[in-house]
């Protein structure tokens, strides 16, 4: 049985992820630390646990996921993991953190990237891979279909969709992946979104004020 434990960091509020299975192997999700207070959380939890960092995914690139990417790769030598389309956001942060204030130690970029052919493996669990663009060129939602929980990034929160009016969002993308990629997921699916409280898909499809089922 996998274990899903969910940090929030930095002044964007963003939820960063540990699953973890029964052998302590672990998966780190969009690293959002931002400073020592930060970073000292996530390695407590892991060295208190006894875990082993094995991966690190990012859904998408946006600055308040990646925040973190370095101090992962320096402390246990995991280079991200994310769609080769995200690739152009994540050069940008160097660009654009200095304007917004933000401290950024540039991200590591590995050698290989993921696409919805790939399967993410935590021991003898997996994660499956949904493409789902819209918030940003090319994000990733990460699915483990015998114990139904997404982990969404930006794409569905709570009664809301993730903001398109960023470099390479399209409103109208997210949108039509929303009904085509998650919500044929069934209704008990739990999501864990990058920003604010889990959610399920039953509830969002009726609730949603954006996007019904």
């Amino acid at each position: 049985m996998l274990q899903i434990k969910t940090f929030t960091f930095n002044p964007y509020q963003e939820n960063t992820y540990v699953i973890y299975d029964e052998q302590k192997n672990c998966v780190i999700i969009d690293p959002g630390m931002y400073g020592p207070a930060d970073e000292r959380t996530l390695t407590d939890f892991i060295e208190q646990n006894s875990l082993n960092p094995k991966i690190l995914l990012n859904t998408h690139c946006h600055i308040d996921h990646v925040l973190g990417n370095r101090f992962i790769f320096d402390t246990y030598g995991l280079y991200p993991q994310f769609h080769e389309g995200e690739l152009p956001v994540l050069i940008e942060v160097q660009n654009y953190a200095p304007q917004m204030g933000f401290r950024y130690d540039i991200s590591p970029i590995g050698e290989t990237f993921l696409t919805e052919e790939n399967v993410i493996k935590i021991g003898d669990h997996e994660l499956k891979i949904i493409f789902a663009p819209g918030h940003s060129p090319a994000h990733l939602c990460f699915y483990n279909e015998p114990q139904k929980f997404l982990i969404g990034g930006d794409v569905l929160f709570r009664n809301s969709i993730g903001r398109t009016d960023l470099p390479g969002g399209n409103h109208d993308l997210l949108l039509k992946n929303i009904k085509e990629k998650i919500y044929v997921l069934p209704d008990e699916v739990t999501i864990y979104p990058g920003h604010g409280p889990t959610t399920t898909i039953g509830f969002e499809k009726a609730t949603n004020p954006f996007i019904r089922g």
